[in-house]
């Protein structure tokens, strides 16, 4: 099934498939392919409108009966953490972080290996190796980062790799394409530390947003992202602070759901010109 706007480029729409957040529903997503010529200005302009990227492709969930899957992104300038957060940074202000072009490592895997036995172990990417994690990593024809974190050196002498977060440069913001982190350390909350630590670097770099993929009313695994203040979600097409998240229930009814072809018309691209170096 396509949809195709007056130019270029083209919109498709996956099969069905069982929805990973919300028990008993299907998922559908709306997807477009990147190439490098426009790569980067489909990238930023999309990701503005809830579209997220997966290596070469840039999708949004277009289900046929729940809109329940909100883009949500933090608003840096207004963002304070919470007391509880404040603890999460300090706690983890021994971490050194390093940020470098997207190359994936055996480390890296290893890491992401463990991640996904202790948390996601019966997840879409369960069965992935070495192989599929480099393409993941490596294959972006955007401005991404692999942003590292390591613990100092213990008995070994090596310094620990903990965490990890693949991350696209924006011209507004961070993406969080994918992070993983050491589940041994519970105590460290590392998930919410990536998510602080970016916020940082966000203001270090004077971009306004930190886009942290989607929150969904109703999902315990994304129900972390409404604890973080200055939070916007994407919600009939604009964007507006989350405020009480008992209001988006709504979202998981069949009437809440935009026809395709009307999601697609509605799509605002660029003005088309060589992606930036």
């Amino acid at each position: 099934m396509r949809h195709t706007l007056p130019i270029a480029p083209q919109f498709y729409v996956t099969a069905p498939q069982p929805c990973p957040y919300l028990d008993g529903r299907m998922e559908r997503k709306l997807f477009t392919a990147l190439t490098p010529e426009t790569a980067d200005l489909l990238n930023d302009s999309l990701s503005k409108q809830g579209f997220r990227r997966s290596q070469n492709v840039l999708y949004r969930p277009s289900c046929a009966d729940c809109a329940a899957c909100l883009s949500a992104r933090i608003r840096v300038a207004d963002f304070k953490p919470s007391r509880g957060q404040r603890r999460i940074l300090r706690r983890n202000a021994h971490l050194t972080r390093s940020a470098s072009t997207p190359w994936a490592t055996e480390d890296q895997y290893a890491l992401f290996r463990r991640y996904l036995e202790h948390r996601h172990a019966d997840g879409g990417m369960a069965d992935m190796d070495i192989f599929e994690f480099a393409a993941m990593i490596e294959e972006t024809p955007v401005r991404s980062r692999v942003v590292e974190y390591t613990a100092p050196p213990a008995a070994t002498g090596e310094p620990e790799l903990v965490a990890v977060s693949l991350t696209d440069v924006l011209d507004d913001g961070l993406s969080m394409v994918y992070s993983f982190f050491e589940p041994g350390r519970t105590r460290d909350s590392l998930g919410t530390y990536l998510i602080l630590d970016h916020v940082e670097m966000a203001r270090e770099a004077g971009l306004p947003y930190v886009y942290l993929g989607y929150w969904v009313p109703g999902s315990r695994k994304m129900g972390y992202k409404a604890r973080f203040g200055a939070l916007e979600v994407y919600h009939r097409g604009t964007w507006r602070d989350l405020g009480d998240p008992a209001l988006y229930h709504s979202a998981t009814h069949p009437l809440e759901v935009t026809p395709i072809a009307e999601q697609v018309s509605r799509i605002h691209l660029p003005e088309l010109r060589p992606s930036r170096g």
